[in-house]
């Protein structure tokens, strides 16, 4: 039977950084994950792609993936937000975030979410031995320990065990963990767009009745579309042929990029809300979207799966120093205490911000289009939604401070 400090099972774009991190602190860390690097490092362009937040780019950066993925990574020096309705011209109210203000050279980055996942196989540390592809078939809880049984009939004890298996965990259901949550009467929408002019890394987040219009710039002359669209709708959008599909992009693109394209496929899903009851139990904890999973309309997902990451990395990290069992409830409630709050804040603030934009009622709607036109007004609430958007308000765990966890 294999030995390590602990097991993450799971590793995507949230179980490879906690692994990092865990392992270049001195823990032994197994990770399992379903996907072969082979996969991932021969993978075509799938569609996918993520929003980094600055402080998520400077953990990234601290773990030593950043080198291997910022020729891959496309800055956003601005973003424009702007209120749309069904009819008629859009409202003439907008809020304006540009990186300059802040002193920053951008307020995040764009990259490919296999570019993101080649970056952190390049940066595995001695320590993390990643074990794919498998998957954790059962979890066997015991005094002091937790033993791992594998798909491929290998076992591995440890004192912890980390689900971070996305959104569908079976582990989190093993371990008797529910949620809560509920389906939007959305579907998102993702394709890449060509386009003839430059985008000048301007972020666009067009919100219409049915749901937020979200233009990303990608490297080239690329940029990533994500369309949200009511649930009854998306299908015939879906069905539409090539020009027929690139004719309502462009309705809804505008002609600031001059001539659109979609390039590759087009991906949809269905968007819905997820709490998970509880973090943490004894020998075991979620990180990621096994723990909450939230609407796209801020694009903080991944970034708030990084939060996990690193104030994971932290805590476990701080005990092993203290000498302290890494799979104790005492250990992991501190985590939990620390993720919860600003989860469930994150969570509800998105869930409010889609309910209020994505609809066309005349009062909402000049509710919201005020509000844009105040914060645009008033540099200091500006400065401080482009310092949240960059994920660098609150509590920090030392990683998303560029410091070593």
């Amino acid at each position: 039977m294999k030995k390590a400090d602990i097991i993450i099972c799971g590793g995507g774009m949230v179980g490879l950084p906690l692994g990092l991190a865990a392992a270049q602190g001195g823990l032994r860390v197994a990770v399992i994950d379903t996907m072969a690097p082979s996969q991932t490092l021969d993978a075509r362009f799938d569609g996918r792609v993520s929003a980094l937040a600055y402080a998520s780019v400077r953990m990234l950066t601290a773990l030593g993936v950043w080198p291997h993925l910022a020729k891959h990574a496309q800055p956003i020096t601005e973003i424009l937000v702007t209120d749309g309705k069904a009819e008629g011209p859009a409202s003439p109210f907008s809020l304006h975030f540009d990186a300059a203000e802040v002193g920053a050279a951008s307020l995040g980055h764009i990259a490919e979410n296999r570019h993101i996942r080649a970056a952190l196989y390049a940066a595995l540390p001695p320590g993390l031995e990643l074990i794919a592809p498998a998957t954790v078939t059962k979890l066997e809880t015991g005094a002091g320990h937790v033993i791992a049984h594998l798909s491929n009939g290998e076992q591995i004890e440890a004192a912890l065990a980390i689900a971070a298996d996305g959104r569908d965990s079976k582990l989190r259901g093993q371990q008797g963990i529910g949620t809560i949550g509920w389906s939007y009467p959305q579907t998102g929408i993702v394709a890449t767009v060509a386009h003839e002019r430059p985008h000048d890394g301007v972020a666009y987040e067009h919100f219409l009745p049915a749901g937020p219009f979200a233009i990303l710039p990608m490297t080239e002359n690329r940029s990533s579309l994500v369309w949200t669209e009511r649930a009854d709708k998306a299908p015939a959008m879906l069905a539409l042929d090539e020009a027929g599909f690139n004719a309502e992009v462009a309705r809804r693109f505008g002609a600031h990029l001059g001539k659109t394209q979609i390039v590759g496929g087009r991906w949809s899903y269905p968007l819905s809300f997820h709490l998970a009851r509880d973090f943490v139990k004894p020998r075991f904890a979620l990180a990621g979207d096994c723990a909450h999973g939230i609407h796209p309309i801020a694009g903080q997902g991944l970034n708030l799966g990084l939060k996990d990451a690193a104030a994971l990395a932290e805590t476990l990290l701080d005990a092993a120093r203290l000498g302290r069992d890494l799979g104790a409830l005492d250990t992991l409630k501190r985590y939990e205490r620390w993720r919860r709050f600003d989860s469930v804040a994150l969570a509800a603030s998105t869930d409010a911000m889609n309910r209020l934009f994505s609809n066309d009622i005349a009062p909402l709607r000049q509710l919201r289009d005020l509000g844009l036109g105040i914060v645009d007004a008033i540099g200091p609430a500006r400065r401080f939604f482009m310092r949240h958007a960059g994920g660098d308000i609150g509590k920090l765990p030392r990683l998303l401070k560029g410091e070593a966890a």
